[in-house]
């Protein structure tokens, strides 16, 4: 009876997220099958998402002088001067967009090295769509919109979600490349690993969201039998059996199964995970490079653990730059420089620098103007990728002049993307061996857009 009763809450499931939506039910049903043929290598991508919605002007500066110039003029009392901290993490002129000149925040002297060698590329105007939008159609709202704009929540949700639903989203795009690829991997569990908190971005049809701890994954302490003294090995088996065992109620049944199946997986990562001392220079007091080291390690133990095919998710907070924008701003991108740069040396120690790509992603972008004394709410941002695999030192999608008043302007400077996170998402999907018939699976509005992919990855 337990097969049926996990697939009647499969199905149930299943079913309630489709709602009338059957066919597409039976599509998600049939991925294992479309993506059983095993891919060559093993491949990655990393999620990095900045909670609280990135200044992006602040972020990634337009440098050459008529655009800086625009630039200091609409921010006034929130620009960065253009002094020799900015000099140093200048591009210099980008042919794809018009030889204009930009600079990477003075915090960010990492992510500068990495343009310079090739291996950082900028995505300029990203956000969430349903079709491509003109400034108009958003003004007489003509065209279908992303729910809830400018809202903490739903935007997250919008931007990690399959499609735009806003919050209360089940299904994640991360989550629906490991319902294709999972199959790729012995344990599929190991798929989908959150370093960052719950998040829907890895929640798929079928794929489980792992979660794991900055130090590693996390174990149920009394199973470890060290707490019981003299009957310690007795008492902790006495205690699995306990909240592992059958019920005749199918809830309870249910429980008992995941529960055994993260025992199980928990201790298979511990077994498999190299210490972290075999990470040399994890920056203190850093949040997100303590998660960078868990994935680092992770990725480490994959042949051990069979993984070919992994989607991760890290997260940092902190950006929600209202006030102190100056401040704030400078000390989280500090935070994310170091942890990138450690992550990046890692990788290569590991000789999987070609083969793991990180990208960053947020709520959304904020306004050109400033409040007196930082931004609010915007629509698309600027955002960054790196991995050997990427052709870098490029600017992909077009830099939209820094004005009020522009073609994308839709007030105080907010702009209007000009490249849907599905397209985005599309050209990480693709890579990691999603095919071009599948990809409407894991984005299902990609069909509204054209091209469907970005070229910063092959």
């Amino acid at each position: 009876m337990r097969a049926s009763r996990r697939q009647f809450l499969k199905t149930s499931s299943l079913l309630s997220i489709a709602g009338a939506a059957s066919p597409f039910a039976l599509n998600l049903a049939a991925m294992s099958a479309a993506s059983a043929q095993a891919l060559p290598g093993y491949k990655a991508i990393v999620c990095l998402f900045f909670y609280g919605g990135n200044d992006h002007t602040n972020t990634f500066i337009p440098y050459d002088q008529a655009s800086y110039g625009e630039y200091n003029a609409a921010r006034s009392s929130i620009a960065i001067p253009r002094d020799a901290a900015l000099a140093a993490n200048s591009t210099g002129p980008v042919a794809s967009q018009g030889g204009r000149e930009f600079a990477f925040h003075p915090a960010l002297t990492a992510f500068k090295t990495h343009w310079d060698a090739v291996r950082l590329a900028v995505v300029a105007n990203v956000g969430p769509l349903i079709v491509p939008t003109t400034k108009a159609q958003y003004q007489n709202r003509s065209v279908p919109l992303p729910p809830k704009l400018f809202s903490h929540n739903d935007q997250q949700s919008v931007w990690q979600a399959y499609r735009p639903i806003g919050e209360g989203a089940k299904i994640g795009w991360g989550g629906r490349i490991g319902d294709l690829l999972g199959s790729q991997n012995s344990n599929t569990l190991f798929t989908c690993i959150s370093a960052g908190g719950n998040s829907v971005f890895l929640s798929g049809a079928n794929a489980l969201q792992y979660q794991v701890g900055s130090s590693g994954p996390s174990a149920i302490t009394s199973i470890s039998g060290t707490i019981y003294g003299s009957q310690g090995a007795t008492a902790s088996t006495a205690y699995r059996s306990l909240i592992t065992g059958t019920s005749q109620n199918l809830f309870e049944n249910e429980l008992g199964v995941v529960t055994n199946r993260s025992i199980a997986a928990n201790q298979q990562l511990s077994g498999a995970l190299p210490p972290a001392s075999t990470l040399p220079g994890i920056p203190a007091n850093n949040s997100l490079a303590s998660q960078l080291s868990v994935v680092a390690r992770i990725i480490a133990a994959r042949t051990t653990l069979g993984s070919s095919r992994q989607v991760f998710l890290v997260s940092i907070g902190g950006f929600d730059s209202h006030d102190i924008l100056l401040v704030q701003h400078a000390q989280q991108l500090a935070l994310v420089n170091a942890a990138v740069g450690a992550f990046y040396s890692w990788l290569v120690q590991l000789g999987v620098e070609n083969d793991v790509t990180l990208f960053t992603a947020s709520d959304f972008g904020r306004t050109l103007t400033s409040n007196g004394d930082g931004s609010d709410h915007g629509w698309g941002s600027h955002h960054f990728v790196l991995g050997g695999s990427v052709t870098g030192r490029e600017v992909y999608g077009t830099f939209s002049p820094t004005v009020f008043g522009s073609g994308v302007d839709i007030g105080q400077g907010n702009l209007l993307p000009g490249f849907a996170v599905d397209q985005y998402a599309a050209t990480f999907a693709r890579w990691l061996g999603v095919s071009d018939a599948d990809v409407p699976l894991v984005l299902p509005n990609i069909v509204n857009f054209s091209p469907r992919y970005a070229s910063f990855l092959p």
